[in-house]
């Protein structure tokens, strides 16, 4: 079933505005409200038990996507779809954080990233080298989790003092236990495999009072996929993320002693809650020396990661410099105290 938003106004293909926070239309501007937009101006081809063959409704043309893909554009006029059937039942999602950033913004927020490359090497800032700038919703599952923790540890306390000509050692021993309930709420892990995670885990911070229920026209004029992962495969990964931030908050409630030795730690980590939620991304390809890297923008912070190049001269040329500050800061001491540097 392919689902397009046409403008009640003029009939043009209508798109999410990441500015307005609106339904658009290109054509004649009008703006509708996502939670209002009438559902008579949608339209439907094909039932979810026919066939498995996307049409566009404006030209005819076959849609053609990956089994993943969840909304697109016709590669033949442009017009922004959604495939409902698979953002519907299992697959639908609970919550999305729509774009805030605009084509044109992250275009310059990029190029403002570009130029902090102190390493970079020279051109990579010149020219106009994106080759693609992709706005795509990446499926998410975000946890809220309750974590516990049983902790035995056999503590000191050293104290050393003297009287007379003797140094005494004091050593106190402590029997230390701590039983410990923390909650995390909305814990992230992409459930895309073709995005890399280490990527998506770097985009963070999301803002998740800006969550809103899933409506479809979110998704208008991006591209978005369904997941690959379920939530109980990913868990692990999301299990690795809190425990050591678990394992630290237990430090910090053994402390003022001279050594902790643990004799039992107990650490786990339970689901409460899952949501499967569509967050915002920017996807930059770059062409630079004849090869294309990849970017990954946050969708709704601007917040930009990635690997730039790195210039081989520029890197050398730095630690020239940093040797030769640091020789310079010795000379002037050897003067100031009356020695000789060579």
């Amino acid at each position: 079933m392919v689902i397009q938003y046409k403008c009640p106004n003029c009939g043009s293909d209508m798109s999410f505005n990441s500015e307005t926070g609106h339904l658009s239309c290109p054509s004649c501007g009008r703006q509708d409200e996502i939670e209002t937009f009438p559902e008579n101006n949608i339209l439907r081809k094909f039932d979810p038990d026919e066939a498995k063959e996307y049409h566009c409704e404006n030209c005819g043309a076959v849609i053609l996507t990956e089994a993943e893909t969840t909304a697109t554009h016709c590669s033949f006029c442009g017009a922004p779809v959604l495939l409902a059937d698979r953002l519907t039942g299992d697959l639908a999602p609970a919550k999305v954080i729509p774009f805030t950033i605009s084509k044109d913004e992250a275009v310059a927020a990029f190029w403002k990233w570009t130029k902090n490359g102190r390493l970079t090497p020279r051109g990579f800032t010149s020219g106009d080298r994106i080759k693609k700038m992709t706005g795509m919703y990446v499926p998410f599952w975000l946890y809220d989790i309750d974590g516990t923790a049983n902790v035995a540890a056999l503590a000191t306390r050293v104290r050393n003092y003297t009287r007379g000509d003797t140094i005494y050692t004091e050593t106190d021993f402590y029997d230390v236990r701590r039983e410990i309930d923390l909650s995390y709420l909305k814990v992230p892990a992409d459930a895309s495999e073709k995005m890399d995670d280490e990527l998506m885990d770097r985009l963070e911070p999301y803002d998740y009072q800006e969550l809103k229920d899933f409506k479809m026209p979110y998704l208008a004029g991006f591209l978005a996929e369904k997941y690959d992962y379920d939530d109980e495969t990913l868990f692990s990964r999301v299990e690795s993320k809190i425990v050591p931030y678990i394992d630290t908050y237990i430090g910090s409630t053994i402390s003022g002693y001279s050594t902790v030795s643990y004799t039992n730690k107990q650490i786990q980590a339970n689901k409460k809650n899952v949501y499967y939620t569509l967050f915002p991304v920017w996807m930059v390809y770059y062409d630079f020396d004849n090869k294309e890297h990849t970017f990954a923008m946050n969708g709704q912070t601007g917040k930009v990661v990635g690997k730039p190049p790195i210039s081989g001269f520029k890197v050398a040329a730095w630690f020239t410099g940093i040797a030769a500050s640091a020789f310079a800061v010795m000379k002037v001491i050897s003067f100031a105290v009356g020695g000789v540097l060579w």
